[in-house]
């Protein structure tokens, strides 16, 4: 496997509820799960959090009550819906763009209608392009 790190020279020295810690501490901050599990591996050697912990980082933080707002995938399709409409009120006639919006628009309607069904999202939750951008400001 070209370009897969296999060795592992480095090994954490913290324990899992160590680690447990760091993960909820990381989410309070406000950091996303995607970015907690880079730190941990960058900056305090946990290869993987789910083998130390034997948990995965959203199964921890779930169970530590740390939750956001928006699920993360959510909350990035939204943030890019904001920046092409801020695109489109400085460009009017970039027809390209429009299109992409609308896409873009489609796949968090598709997104909240999941996260609805699942019951992470009230069901009264209705995605609102200002509302949005002061989501994301936020």
């Amino acid at each position: 496997m070209a370009g897969r790190h296999t060795s592992s020279a480095r090994v954490s020295e913290l324990s899992a509820s160590e680690v447990e810690d760091l993960v909820v501490r990381l989410a309070k901050d406000g950091v996303p799960p995607s970015r907690i599990g880079l730190i941990l591996r960058d900056q305090h050697a946990v290869p993987s959090v789910k083998d130390a912990t034997g948990k995965s980082v959203k199964q921890i933080i779930d169970a530590h009550g740390v939750k956001a707002e928006l699920p993360e995938d959510l909350m990035r399709v939204i943030l890019r819906a904001v920046k092409l409409y801020d695109h489109l009120g400085r460009n009017p006639k970039d027809l390209g763009i429009k299109r992409s919006l609308e896409i873009i628009e489609a796949r968090i309607n598709k997104l909240a209608s999941y996260y609805k069904r699942k019951g992470t999202l009230p069901a009264d939750w209705r995605y609102d392009r200002e509302r949005a951008a002061l989501l994301v400001r936020a």
